[in-house]
């Protein structure tokens, strides 16, 4: 029992240290709300004291706090939080725009068309606070079995002890000493500490190989998974743009399309700009171009030696009576055109490239029959050619958090087996707390998405999922390893026993050398790892 205790206290410890407060770390909720006055100016108030119809106003840097219309201004908004893309998404007048994205470059101005208890950011509060309640934890073997077998061994004790002598008329101290051994050897130490010592121990292995597991349920858990869901950018994809293709004209080298292209994007805050400056190999002075104007949601015009530069997508080069004299192959990316004194270059695919180890952790799951599916907030197209590279034959795109959740809950009720899903922003967090086993990229995942998950992958390395698979796996048959164990060399000596066949030494062994024993098996778990 001492052991038992050693080792419950740490599994308390090591759990309680990973569980906070979900609502602490819930940042996409707003704090304020820019309330637009009659007289023109703005009053900072609590988003829930604004009313269907009033105007907000939202500056650069800020969250927008309630669901709405903008009626005036353009500006690019960062949606990671809501749907994972990693793209910020142009909106302007007219467009619907949701509570807990971020304005990243201009002022909007809003009409409020829900109120804040009907917001997407208070809806997303709502399914996490709902999908916890939700998951209750598994209930431990060792209270099933102490249940039955602790009143029956000890009412055998007392019928060995009593019913011979005063029924048979046998000597009372000689079955008096036999149910004594008889409780000595029925006495549960190896049961009670083989279960949460061996997961103790699972949950430690599974910590050498980067991976955090918050429960020993949930280790559990992991052996019944039998289809495991990934969200997309960040989980599968790096999350970050970066060139992978440049496809010059005819008449043009691939160096000076990317030349060209980074100087015209060298100001630009916008991520896919970014990429394409740290990927030219060269120095920019920033005095080369003049003229710069980015047209929003199209590109940058600018002037570079007397001539006219244009860098961004295909409608920008169709505006200037420009055509596109190539073909490009369909790919994931976002693409870049390039022109220049009114003839077409080249192009420049941006991609938000897939991590090293996602496509052999996905050949792998399925080796071990678990069947692989993506939900993403990403574009279709985007969404289908990743899933076509990995092998993932069932994907959905365009989803908002409670489509992700809605179709997970399908999932766990039309399935067989357990359902885990893995993912890594904000707007996972409902999913990850609905889920059988949620599980979240720990590195570079948001705070919320790693406090609402269940297992935690330290190095945000998917290929992590197959290791913490097989501790959890190799935990399992260590522990009913020990269950039989304990049980069959119970059995044995408690017949033996009741015979007389046991003396109290024998019984001691019975008990504690199992419980060693067990102990012994358990610390297997970091060393076998197949």
């Amino acid at each position: 029992m001492l052991f038992y205790k050693i080792g419950e206290l740490f599994e308390h410890i090591a759990v309680e240290r990973s569980r906070r407060s979900i609502t602490q770390l819930l940042d996409i909720r707003p704090e304020y709300a820019n309330l637009q006055l009659e007289t023109g100016k703005t009053k900072r108030v609590s988003p829930a004291e604004v009313k269907i119809a009033d105007m907000i106003v939202v500056k650069p840097g800020e969250r927008v706090p309630l669901d709405g219309i903008v009626v005036s201004g353009e500006a690019y908004l960062d949606t990671a939080a809501l749907t994972g893309e990693s793209e910020p998404r142009l909106s302007k007048k007219d467009t619907a725009i949701l509570s807990g994205s971020i304005v990243q470059n201009s002022i909007l101005v809003i009409k409020v068309t829900k109120e804040y208890g009907e917001s997407t950011v208070a809806k997303i509060l709502e399914l996490v606070e709902n999908a916890s309640q939700q998951k209750a934890p598994t209930e431990k073997f060792i209270t099933k079995f102490s249940q039955v077998y602790t009143p029956i061994v000890v009412g055998l004790a007392l019928l060995l002890a009593l019913v011979p002598p005063f029924l048979l008329g046998q000597p009372f101290e000689t079955w008096f000493y036999r149910a004594l051994v008889f409780l000595v050897i029925s006495c549960p130490c190896a049961l009670v500490i083989s279960i949460p010592l061996g997961f103790f121990g699972g949950i430690g292995a599974a910590s050498k190989q980067g991976v955090l597991v918050k429960g020993s349920n949930y280790l559990e858990l992991l052996t019944k998974i039998k289809t495991l869901v990934f969200d997309k950018t960040g989980t599968l994809t790096l999350g970050q743009f970066v060139v992978a293709k440049v496809y010059p004209s005819a008449n043009t080298t691939e160096a000076e399309v990317i030349k060209l292209a980074a100087l015209a994007e060298q100001h630009s805050p916008h991520p896919i700009a970014r990429s394409i400056v740290e990927y030219y190999p060269g120095n920019l002075t920033g005095n080369e171009v003049s003229e710069v104007k980015e047209v929003i949601g199209a590109g940058v015009k600018a002037s570079y030696q007397g001539k006219e530069l244009l860098v961004g997508k295909a409608k920008l080069l169709q505006q200037e009576k420009i055509k596109l004299s190539q073909s490009i192959p369909e790919t994931p990316g976002s693409l870049v055109y390039v022109a220049y004194d009114g003839k077409y270059l080249g192009c420049l695919v941006i991609e938000d490239a897939l991590k090293p180890s996602s496509q052999a952790t996905i050949a792998q799951l399925k080796a071990r029959q678990i069947k692989p599916v993506m939900l993403t907030g990403d574009r279709q197209q985007s969404a289908r050619l990743v899933a076509d590279k990995l092998g993932i034959t069932e994907v959905k795109a365009e989803l908002l958090p409670q489509d992700k959740l809605e179709y997970v809950q399908k999932l766990q009720q039309t399935t067989s087996g357990k359902v885990g899903f893995v993912g890594d922003g904000l707007n996972d967090t409902p999913v990850l707390t609905s889920a059988d086993v949620g599980i979240a990229m720990g590195a570079l995942g948001s705070d919320a998405a790693i406090e609402a998950a269940d297992v935690v992958l330290m190095t945000d390395d998917p290929a992590a999922i197959l290791s913490v698979l097989k501790v959890s796996q190799k935990t399992k048959q260590i522990v009913w390893q020990n269950i039989c164990l304990a049980l069959g060399i119970k059995l044995i000596f408690l017949i033996l026993g009741a015979f007389g066949d046991v003396s109290m030494w024998e019984a001691v062994f019975a008990d504690v050398g199992v419980t060693l024993l067990a102990v012994l098996n358990t610390l297997r778990i970091f060393y076998r790892q197949k």
